[in-house]
């Protein structure tokens, strides 16, 4: 039997209206549509970045009162969700309730698409998703699921590097992303880097005891020069950094 594993997948932001974020991630940053589909209370699509790091952009869909609806009004557009796929989704979720985390929203109906969540006030401000695919007994979305127009001009992909976070003590940070995650840690000084074997993405925790925990900031990367935002993208909620290559 191969060795359980578990790997980076992609950052999952929520907006209201996906249009509003194609002129960045398209227009900007270079990334190319990926993978689109329907959900249950939300639409999804998926761009991916030189290198393959991708970000999700999730829409509301439904009625009024469903969870992304909620989100919204709560928090604006922003970071939902760091997906992890997994080899064995009840082995995932044993290991975290074996550690102390509540796993919410359990779901293994779906024989192509299995999930379940680990809640952002335990999982440091951010919802973390364990997913187990099987692509192929999934139905094929191409096609079905249009992506919204892109930029008549659209440069050469930037690489996302990863997500920047803040936990409150490096032994928080350990043992989420180390010990349940399955992340290679290195300190380097009051940070934190993990990252996972074959997953372009890393995480990079700020350790600080006082300030909120949650989601600081997508990093990203290009040969050309990028221009970002000052502080959280107005669209997107989220701060853009450049990192030299």
């Amino acid at each position: 039997m191969a060795e359980p594993w578990i790997l980076l997948d992609h950052l999952a932001l929520a907006v209201r209206d996906v249009r509003d974020a194609v002129p960045f991630l398209v227009g900007a940053l270079g990334a190319r549509a990926f993978e689109a589909g329907p959900g249950r209370g939300f639409r999804w699509w998926q761009w991916a970045f030189e290198g393959g790091g991708r970000i999700e952009i999730l829409e509301p869909d439904g009625p009024g009162d469903g969870f992304l609806y909620r989100f919204l009004d709560a928090r604006g557009p922003g970071p939902h969700h760091l997906t992890f796929k997994v080899s064995d989704l009840r082995a995932a979720a044993e290991r975290a309730g074996e550690r102390g985390y509540q796993v919410v929203g359990y779901d293994a109906s779906q024989p192509g698409w299995q999930e379940a969540f680990l809640h952002p006030k335990q999982a440091q401000g951010i919802v973390v998703q364990l997913a187990e695919s099987h692509p192929e007994l999934r139905a094929s979305l191409a096609g079905e699921w249009p992506f919204p127009p892109a930029p008549a001009e659209v440069p050469a992909a930037a690489r996302m590097v990863g997500v920047r976070l803040r936990a409150h003590s490096e032994s928080r940070a350990r043992l989420q992303w180390e010990e349940l995650l399955g992340g290679a840690c290195r300190a380097r000084g009051p940070e934190l880097e993990f990252r996972w074997p074959e997953s372009p993405l890393r995480v990079v925790v700020e350790v600080d005891p006082v300030s909120p925990e949650g989601t600081r900031a997508v990093e990203v990367a290009a040969d050309r020069p990028l221009s970002l935002p000052e502080g959280p993208h107005p669209l997107l909620g989220v701060p853009f950094v450049a990192l030299e290559r």
